[in-house]
């Protein structure tokens, strides 16, 4: 009979794309069952990772009513499953799981950081995620920082003292390498968007003020005003309510000849092969997979000097890395990146490996797995 554990997230999104295959391969040797509020994405990781599912509604906002209808809608799941672990994963699971897990004796309480919101918050906000984040650890028996910038921050902070443990190298599960190729069926979907007569730059992303977005914009129009051959493919969408772009810059996206703004896509891999180098100027991440997925796709990159990011482009082998909120220090790294061609290829030519040696999915599989023995 396999020991039982529960994987859980606050919105079903996570759980299926996040934890793509994952759970599938943990179902191997473990009975997992999967938690996370309802929707379509729930169902989908039911059909395709073979496990058991359960919906728990979670806001991802502080609700005092909703949180505690999930807190004991959670206590009375754990009781009922007695499962020997809970990993969560998202702040507002976490919280509630592993509160929960502690008040019905689940033995084995984990929870992933896959980022931090205090560091940059103040006043009463910064206070009370702060309280969270405590609350959470205090009832994890292991915290598992999803990288060494996370890691850093909660040590800094004093969130806990308990040991901090990453798996792996980082993330919460590696990148396919098998799927993240320049594969001969991938390049024959890119050419419909590839120009070899101009430089492209690639950003995947939410398209908000808080990845840069700003900047990146008029760090593009000054190159284009030094008449310099480029253009810029965006994939991803805008968040009206949440974050924003000044009004100026979303209209140069949307009607820029210069810019092929594509949406939101499922498959981002046409679009990262149709291009010359990734961008990636993002304020905060935990450990953005979008670095990952273009270095796998021979990609050289430029991003923030930031948490996750810092760890997965090493400067000067596979990109380079700028001070964020830096449009100066952007618009030079990219004007270096189109003048200086052969040194642009030398790092995409290393790009692969510096992903593969350290992020195959496989490895960090085979890392979760002994993480989970070792808890025994």
């Amino acid at each position: 009979m396999k020991t039982k554990i529960i994987r859980a997230a606050t919105v079903p999104m996570s759980l299926n794309i996040l934890l793509k295959g994952q759970l599938k391969m943990l179902s191997q040797h473990y009975d997992v069952l999967a938690v996370s509020s309802p929707g379509d994405d729930l169902q989908m990781v039911a059909a395709r990772e073979g496990v058991r599912i359960e919906a728990v509604p979670m806001e991802r906002h502080i609700s005092p009513l909703k949180d505690l209808k999930a807190l004991f809608n959670l206590i009375k799941l754990f009781r009922s499953e007695r499962p020997w672990m809970v990993h969560s994963l998202t702040p507002k699971a976490g919280l509630l799981c592993m509160m929960a897990a502690r008040i019905s004796g689940v033995p084995i309480r984990v929870h992933t950081f896959t980022g931090l919101v205090f560091p940059y918050a103040k006043g009463i906000k910064r206070w009370l995620l702060m309280f969270t984040d405590r609350l959470t650890c205090a009832c994890a028996t292991v915290v598992n920082p999803e990288g060494e910038g996370v890691k850093r921050d909660l040590e800094r902070a004093k969130i806990t003292d308990k040991p901090l443990v990453i798996i792996g190298n980082g993330n919460v599960n590696g990148i396919n390498l098998d799927y993240y190729k320049p594969s001969e069926v991938v390049m024959a979907l890119a050419r419909k968007y590839k120009r070899d007569d101009v430089f492209t730059f690639c950003f995947v992303g939410r398209v908000v003020g808080d990845k840069g977005m700003n900047e990146l914009a008029h760090a593009f129009q000054r190159l284009l005003a030094d008449h310099f051959k480029v253009r810029l493919i965006i994939v991803g969408s805008f968040e009206e309510k949440l974050d924003p772009l000044k009004p100026e810059v979303k209209e140069f996206f949307l009607n820029s000849p210069d810019v092929d703004f594509m949406g939101w896509q499922d498959d981002i891999r046409p679009f990262l092969a149709a291009s010359d180098a990734f961008v990636f100027p993002s304020y905060r991440e935990g450990f953005p997979n979008v670095l990952m997925q273009a270095g796998a796709m021979e990609l050289p990159v430029i991003s923030t000097d930031i948490n996750g990011a810092n760890e997965i482009v090493r400067h000067g082998e596979n990109g380079v890395l700028i001070p964020p909120k830096d449009e100066e220090q952007l618009y030079q790294a990219m004007r270096s990146f189109v003048e200086n061609t052969e040194e642009t290829k030398r790092m995409a030519s290393k790009a692969r490996e510096s992903i593969a040696s350290r992020y195959d999915q496989n490895e960090f599989w085979n890392s979760l797995l002994h993480f989970y023995s070792s808890l025994s």
